[in-house]
């Protein structure tokens, strides 16, 4: 069979999976659901915004460019969306934030009251985009790009009411996003680009910097040893698979996968470390023999260190 390419599972998908895997007293274990929660919610809010931005149109040439990594010396930014046009380039935030917005001017605080009215004093997103246009106006000047750099901050909870703004920032909900952007487009005196645009997208996209997750278990300071061993079953969601006749069983339900053990070494490069070895498949995955074991590991097209007992098994790099 053809080795399988293993990556690391998105945020959102190694939350999930770690949540699955702490058990139910686990002190942290609140605090990473409602990471989970925000993630999840963050990703539908992006899922609706791309969605939307279909409705956007324009007689001359455009490009839309989404999740946008870049870094300039020690300074990296993500930028959910930007709209690369003739006369200006556009950056565009995600807020997937429900409820009443207030803006206070006069202590510059931004917060929200949720349906409980429970107030949340949440970051301003106006800063955040300043900042990004500051950094991409000096990532252009540094190749000679001569393009303006604009924004918009766009709120794509359905249950959204804005009770105050911040003055003039560029603020809007998510069904008014097409008529903002031709506003802010229709604004920006027209020009002759320093290069041409598709030149343009094609810098951003050769100088993407994607952004290297470290295990969740590093981050939120968990012990790996605290997570439940085992491989996950994805008909009844519990990690009672067993090794049987070159596939995988379920122990609960009987659902039978050949490939489960690949979704377990996903887990453990997102959960707990970057190098696997035989001995922490094993241990991970709640195999005994370690010619079994190799033999899976095998499958993986991944970077390898050592030989026999001492190989280690990396994330190959992607380019």
């Amino acid at each position: 069979m053809d080795k399988m390419t293993i990556c690391m599972l998105t945020k959102t998908e190694g939350l999930e999976r770690l949540l699955g895997r702490l058990p139910a007293n686990h002190p942290e274990l609140k605090f990473i659901q409602s990471e989970w929660h925000r993630s999840a919610s963050g990703q539908r809010g992006e899922g609706r915004l791309a969605s939307r931005f279909k409705e956007f149109q324009l007689e001359e040439p455009f490009f839309m460019l989404w999740d946008v990594n870049l870094k300039m010396d020690n300074w990296p930014v993500q930028m959910d969306g930007l709209l690369l046009t003739e006369r200006c380039a556009i950056i565009i935030e995600s807020k997937n934030i429900s409820g009443n917005i207030h803006f206070d001017e006069k202590t510059g605080e931004f917060y929200r009251f949720d349906e409980n009215d429970a107030k949340t004093v949440i970051e301003d997103p106006h800063v955040q985009l300043n900042k990004h246009i500051r950094f991409l106006t000096a990532w252009f000047k540094l190749r000679k790009i001569i393009l303006p750099v604009r924004g918009l901050i766009v709120f794509t909870a359905k249950k959204c009411e804005f009770i105050a703004k911040p003055p003039g920032a560029p603020i809007c909900k998510n069904y008014q996003m097409s008529e903002i952007l031709l506003k802010i487009w229709s604004a920006s005196p027209p020009q002759t680009p320093s290069h041409k645009l598709s030149k343009i997208k094609k810098t951003l996209l050769s100088n993407q910097t994607p952004f290297k997750q470290i295990p969740l278990c590093n981050r939120y300071f968990i012990q790996a040893d605290d997570l439940k061993t085992g491989v996950y079953c994805r008909v009844c969601q519990s990690y009672g698979m067993q090794r049987i006749k070159r596939s995988w069983q379920c122990r609960h339900c009987g659902e039978r996968d050949s490939t489960a053990h690949f979704l377990a070494v996903q887990e453990y490069f997102t959960l707990v470390g970057t190098k696997l070895t035989n001995q922490k498949f094993r241990h991970f995955c709640g195999i005994e023999s370690p010619f079994v074991a190799s033999r899976l590991l095998s499958q993986l097209n991944s970077e390898t260190t050592g030989e026999l007992k001492m190989r280690t098994y990396k994330l190959k790099e992607i380019e």
